[in-house]
This record gives C-alpha cells, sequence and structure tokens, in this order.
C-alpha cells in the first residue's frame, strides 16, 4: 500500500501520529511560505499544511520523524521520498496543479483556534507535509472538478466521464447506490432468497420492446438477444424448485430515452416466489423498502404507511394517470408518496409499438403475456376478455413508476388461451416452447416484482434524471461519448458473421 491511511480516517485521535495518504489535489491555496493543499481521496478530504520548516521542529513538543525511526513499537510507513530536504517542500507544493496525483508524509496536528472547519469530517485536523512526492501529473480538467457539475454540458461530462465521478455529489451517488444494492442483498437473504445470474444472451421473443440482437458466428444467419427482462428464467427456476429468487439484473431495451429511462440498459431488483399470492408480494416490497428508506435515507418521510391500494379504473377516474403524485407537498423533496396500483386489465389495445402477430386481433398484455388473469375472471377469457382484471400490480413513487410485478400463470391452458387471445399462430408460439414444455412437469403458483434500481435511485436522490445515477450512462439518443460508441468495426469481422451491411439514404 502507497498510504497508511484514507483522508476521511483522520481525526483528532491522530493527533501527533505520522501517517502517508496518496490521493488528488483538490485545491492549492498558495500563501507565499505556507501552502494549504486539499488532499482528496475516495473518503474525503483532509488538508495539508506546507512550510519551510515543519512547525513541531521549531519547538520542543517533538523531534524530528527521520530521528524516531529506531523507536520501539513504531508502525513502518511507507516510503516517500529520497533525499529530499525539508526546505524545498514550497517548491514542490508550487508545482502542483488541481488533480495531481501526490503521495505526501506528515504529522497530523490539531488546527489553529478559529481554523477548523466544521463542514467537512476532518476539519479538526491538518496533515504537516513532511515529504512529498508527485505520481501523476494531470492536464487541466475541461471543468472543475470542485464544484458541481449539474449544470456543466452533459455532451462534455458524458466524454469525461471518469472525470465527472471525481465530483462530490457523483461519488456519492455511486456510493449510495452500492449502500442500496448491499441493504437488498442482505435484507433478502435473510429471507431464505437465492441471487441466481441468468443467462446474458438469450432467445428473441415478442415481449413487448425491441430487442437487441447478437449475431452468432458459429451458427451464421441466427441470432441471439440480449434479454429484455429475466422474465422467461426467473419462472423457470420457480419450475426447477428455486422458490425464492432474485437478482440486480441487467435489462436491454432499444428504446428511446427519457429522463427517467436509460436507453440501452437499465438495472432492476428482479424478484420471483413460489407458492405465493398477491398479498405476499407487496408485503415483502413494501417491508423491504420501508427499511431500506430508513436506514439509508433517514431525512426522508414515507407519507402513509401502509402503502396506499388504488385499482387501476379508480386512479385513472380520480387523477387521470395510472401513476399519481400523491404528496401533500409536492414541492418537499423529502415526501415519499408510495402507492400501489392493482387490478389492472388483463388486455389492452394493440399499438404500432407492440411487437404481437395478431392478424387483424386487436388485443395486447397489459403487462406481459405471463400475468395471471384474475381468478373470478377467467370465465370471461371464452365469452368477453374486455372484462378480465388481472393480478397485475404497480409500485408507483412520486408520480413515478418504479415497479411492476404480477401473479404469474402456473396453468398450461391458460398460458395458451391468452397466446391465441393476442393472436399467436404457431409459429409465434414455437418461440415459447421451452416454457410450454416446462409446465408439463409441475410448475408451483408463482410471483413476483421488479423495481427499476436506477430510476428509484434517481427520486431517492432528488435527481433530475437518470443518468445522475448511473456509472456510465448512454446520451439521450443512446450513444457513449466517452467510448465513442456505437461504432464501426472491421469488415473482417462482418464477413465472420456473415453480415453485410446496407446503409440506405433516408
Amino acid at each position: 500500500m502507497l498510504k497508511t491511511h484514507y483522508c476521511g480516517e483522520l481525526n483528532l485521535k491522530l493527533k501527533g501520529k505520522e501517517v502517508v495518504l496518496a490521493g488528488w489535489v483538490h485545491s492549492r491555496r498558495d500563501h507565499g511560505k505556507v501552502i494549504f493543499i486539499d488532499l482528496r481521496d475516495s473518503t474525503g478530504l483532509a488538508q495539508l499544511v506546507i512550510t519551510p520548516t515543519p512547525r513541531f521542529e521549531r519547538g520542543s513538543e517533538c523531534r524530528h520523524p527521520q530521528d524516531r525511526r529506531s523507536s520501539a513499537g513504531r508502525e513502518a510507513v511507507p516510503t516517500v521520498s529520497s533525499g529530499r530536504s525539508v526546505t524545498s517542500k514550497i517548491k514542490e507544493g508550487q508545482k502542483l496543479n488541481p488533480e495531481f496525483v501526490i503521495q505526501v508524509k506528515g504529522k497530523v496536528n490539531e488546527r489553529p483556534a478559529g481554523m477548523k472547519n466544521k463542514k467537512i469530517a476532518t476539519g479538526e485536523i491538518e496533515v504537516e507535509a513532511i515529504e512529498l512526492k508527485i505520481l501523476s501529473k494531470s492536464k487541466t480538467p475541461p471543468f472543475e472538478l470542485d464544484q458541481d457539475t449539474i449544470k456543466v454540458n452533459e455532451e462534455k461530462r458524458l466524454e469525461y466521464r471518469y472525470l465527472d465521478l471525481r465530483t462530490e455529489r457523483m461519488a456519492k451517488n455511486l456510493k449510495t447506490r452500492f449502500e442500496l444494492i448491499q441493504f437488498i442483498r442482505n435484507y433478502l437473504q435473510d429471507r431464505g432468497f437465492t441471487e441466481i445470474q441468468t443467462p446474458i444472451l438469450s432467445k428473441s421473443t415478442p415481449e413487448g420492446a425491441r430487442d437487441y440482437l447478437v449475431p452468432s458466428r458459429l451458427h451464421q444467419g441466427k441470432f441471439f438477444a440480449l434479454p429484455q427482462s429475466p422474465q422467461q428464467y426467473k419462472q423457470l427456476l420457480m419450475v426447477a424448485g428455486v422458490e425464492r429468487y432474485f437478482q440486480i439484473a441487467p435489462c436491454f431495451r432499444d428504446e428511446d430515452a427519457r429522463a427517467d429511462r436509460s436507453p440501452g440498459e437499465f438495472y432492476q431488483i428482479d424478484i420471483e416466489m413460489s407458492f405465493v399470492e398477491r398479498e405476499d408480494v407487496l408485503k415483502l416490497t413494501e417491508e423491504m423498502f420501508s427499511q431500506m428508506i430508513k436506514k439509508i435515507f433517514p431525512k426522508k418521510k414515507i407519507n402513509q404507511i401502509p402503502w396506499p391500494r388504488i385499482t387501476h379504473q379508480e386512479t385513472i377516474k380520480k387523477y387521470k394517470s395510472d401513476k399519481p403524485d400523491l404528496r401533500q407537498d409536492k414541492k418537499d423533496k423529502d415526501e415519499l408518496a408510495f402507492a400501489w396500483i392493482i387490478d389492472f386489465p388483463l388486455f389492452t389495445k394493440q399499438t404500432k409499438e407492440d411487437f404481437f402477430h395478431g392478424a387483424g386481433n386487436k388485443l395486447a398484455p397489459s403487462h406481459h403475456m405471463f400475468t395471471a388473469p384474475r381468478e373470478e375472471d377467467v370465465k370471461y377469457l371464452e365469452t368477453d376478455p374486455s372484462k378480465v382484471k388481472s393480478y397485475q400490480y404497480d409500485l408507483v413513487l412520486n408520480g413515478f413508476e418504479v415497479g411492476g410485478g404480477s401473479i404469474r400463470i402456473h396453468d398450461p391452458k391458460i398460458q395458451e388461451k391468452i397466446f391465441n387471445l393476442i393472436g399467436f399462430d404457431k409459429k409465434d408460439k414455437k418461440m415459447f416452447s421451452h416454457i410450454l414444455r416446462a409446465f408439463e412437469y409441475g410448475v408451483p403458483p408463482h410471483g413476483g416484482i421488479a423495481p427499476g434500481l436506477d430510476r428509484l435511485l434517481m427520486i431517492l436522490e432528488n435527481e433530475p434524471n437518470i443518468r445522475e445515477v448511473i456509472a456510465f450512462p448512454k446520451t439521450g439518443d443512446g450513444r457513449d461519448p466517452m467510448m465513442d460508441t456505437p461504432s464501426e468495426v472491421k469488415e473482417e469481422q462482418l464477413k465472420e458473421l456473415g453480415i453485410k451491411i446496407d446503409l440506405k439514404k433516408k
């Protein structure tokens, strides 16, 4: 290790101790014979003081650390530099520019009275430099990193995302994202869930959005698809007897961007359970999120517990929306208004964006084709499908849909009937032959939910768009300026795949 301590660890308990720190120059304040450096690492800031001669050399309080190297029990520290006189430190300090990476050995002192900074965790101490070494120099960044970059041109921020992530707000968002995921993992593990990773290379099936296709080199003319969600795999895991599954799952959909939707890929907290009813799923989710918010976002206040449950018909009639904002004060950034929307129609009208082949049939699933109809409404499948309500449920928060789920169909005959009603022919059904075959071998009643991780965090962090909580997001038109993607590939790669590009003028 090139350091003995992290910046954020320093406190008055280390007063008089020698430490070695390493990190980035956050700022420099040159006062002639004294230079102050704010050193930054992943844990926070620490103030360095650079003087020609260490303060403790001028008094009898303590000898120079070099004179104490043989002291019994002294903790070894990494070597910073060799042969550098302490009087040259001012010149070294004057060479330092923002974002230089440095290593410094120094003594922890209590800041003088009136010089303490209550705004930072290490504001009671400073580190008086003994030795200093530049590990890496930096060009002048394209935008200032000691300030919030929210107003900086987003294209520029994404082009230099690795710099943007050094800023305080963005670094905090990444850490909070980790804390949220870790809480979810621990919560579900404690309740008997098993985390299972499902395939990324999957099968293209009509599920409501455009697939991202991956050509096969070994089987030319055939394609994999990136999963729109792990929906079919998690249902197959229920058939496999897992009973309680979860995954922080990547999902891929070729959709247009919105402020609350990332084009291309996003993550969801994917949960599935066997031998459950709707109430079991809602209760688990409600308790999990309520406890998570209490621990990670203690300033947030959930305005109603238990969360209200509103039928789809009621919310459309009263709020003209299926994702109502139920906050009492919509200007209060710390108010959280969760609600469950239940009893959706099983079917909706097909649109041009529906990837179903109905040959004139106008029905499409409201949620997806594996959602179970309410038991009391099954009779209407034969006579009037428009009357059928489902066991679908959506989770809304402050006017956003942050999750959706349902109790699934576990009766192969009902699944076949749904396929027929949305207009599937034999070829379409063959795409789902793996599901239908699996359901012939004893499938338990099951259901689940998939809250959107990115969107949920966006709301909890009071961010204006979803890109602020994703490490390396795409632009609104689906590009990555940092990696310069999507990009062309070599002709040889296309030949290996048996692909020819036909670019037609628009």
